[in-house]
């Protein structure tokens, strides 16, 4: 991998964290999409928060996650629940949970010019930075079978 593709690749998972961080506070706080872009681009994006430095985010990935998953949040919802165990809900799931397959389905379903095993591992990367390997297991899982509805693969 270059040092170009690296690079861009790492801004791609920051502004992924990113994104399913504004998701989360979107959903918590019912805070309006251009004033969460307006406050993760000057506040949060690339800044130094008590000592832990943000990685440098590829912004426009960034937007487009977030305004995208919350443009189509009806159709997305829709993908997860038909994926969840019977018995289980989305309102019974986490709420950083939620963010994260939101996400995740949001790329699977609108950015396919991002292979589906790259959206899967990066999401499941971001599980781990909130849960346990059993939650990184079924972001994997769930992603993995929106993907086999959403994309066609040869």
């Amino acid at each position: 991998m270059s040092s170009r593709t690296a690079a861009r690749s790492k801004a791609r998972a920051a502004a992924r964290l990113a994104a399913t961080q504004a998701l989360y506070q979107h959903e918590m706080e019912g805070t309006p999409v251009p004033r969460l872009l307006h406050e993760f681009h000057n506040h949060r994006l690339g800044a130094t928060i008590e000592d832990a430095e943000y990685a440098e985010a590829d912004v426009a990935f960034f937007d487009d996650v977030v305004t995208g998953a919350t443009a189509r949040g009806a159709e997305i919802d829709a993908a997860i629940r038909q994926k969840l165990a019977s018995g289980w809900t989305l309102e019974r799931l986490d709420k950083s949970m939620r963010a994260i397959l939101r996400a995740g389905t949001y790329e699977l379903l609108a950015r396919v010019d991002v292979p589906v095993a790259t959206v899967i591992s990066e999401y499941v990367d971001v599980a781990h930075a909130f849960f346990d390997k059993r939650e990184a297991g079924f972001v994997n899982g769930l992603l993995d079978g929106i993907a086999k509805d959403v994309r066609r693969t040869g």
